[in-house]
């Protein structure tokens, strides 16, 4: 089984993920923002993934340290789930639409951690007690990035709705996680005989 725990602990944040890469798209997320909560479900569920994630933050100050802190935990999380990468098909792409919006995501299990985010909103933000920052979301996916070693773009080629952007974009990264992660065959994906 690919799944993984982490947690970690500090005085910003208190925060424990459970992931398994080959379940059923189950999920469970608490951080106290509902609209991320909304989005990790996103992630979970169109990824495959079973996902837990239980976080407290200091939300009295801001959302950054708890967004940043759960991408963090996630993308080691995801990692460690992930083990030697035998077999998985590596190299995922596609391009999702939430209505008049439309996402194009890229990445590869490369071990090189790498972001290109290419996404510009139209300024307001999402509604909500406590509402959401969508600048919170580059944070979020560049914490997981390195923390997962993984390279990743995100470019979005229109949308008008803040929170169809960024649907489309978790929608569309959990997607291609999904794909990439998908084991097609017994040998490791690199020239290099590492990844």
């Amino acid at each position: 089984m690919r799944n993984a725990s982490a947690s970690r602990d500090t005085k910003e944040t208190q925060i424990t993920i459970e992931i398994e890469l080959d379940g059923e798209g189950n999920t469970n997320c608490e951080t106290g923002l509902p609209f991320f909560d909304h989005m990790l479900d996103q992630l979970g569920r169109h990824g495959g993934f079973d996902l837990t994630v239980k976080a407290v933050g200091d939300l009295h100050i801001d959302s950054h340290h708890t967004v940043e802190d759960t991408g963090i935990l996630l993308g080691g999380a995801f990692k460690e789930a992930l083990g030697d990468k035998v077999g998985v098909r590596r190299f995922a792409s596609n391009a999702v639409p939430l209505d008049e919006a439309l996402i194009e995501t890229a990445l590869d299990l490369s071990g090189r951690p790498f972001m290109h985010y290419d996404v510009e909103f139209p300024g307001e933000k999402i509604l909500g007690n406590p509402p959401f920052d969508p600048q919170l979301c580059e944070e979020f996916w560049r914490a997981f990035v390195m923390s997962s070693g993984i390279t990743l773009h995100i470019v979005s080629v229109r949308g008008k709705n803040t929170h169809h952007i960024i649907e489309a974009t978790f929608k569309g990264v959990a997607r291609a996680l999904r794909d990439a992660v998908t084991v097609t065959g017994g040998g490791l994906p690199s020239t290099k005989g590492t990844l």
